[in-house]
């Protein structure tokens, strides 16, 4: 099972890859592509799932972001 999404269900991100060209970064324009994978028992004991996102396009160091999650 995907944990992010067992976690944020009804929304489209959130995003771990922006590509560089036409201002995607600032228009959360993403795509999910960093997933944690679980068993389904393993993902009933997920606590939180989030991207950690640079504040701003200026600030990043890659066109990727990593996804953390923490279980139970």
């Amino acid at each position: 099972m995907d944990v992010v999404r067992v976690l944020h269900p009804d929304v489209p991100g959130p995003y771990s890859w922006w590509s560089w060209c036409a201002r995607a970064f600032d228009n959360d324009a993403g795509w999910r592509i960093g997933y944690q994978m679980a068993t389904p028992g393993q993902a009933e004991r997920v606590v939180s799932a989030r991207v950690k996102r640079a504040e701003a396009c200026a600030l990043r160091w890659s066109d990727h972001a990593p996804v953390s999650v923490e279980y139970r």
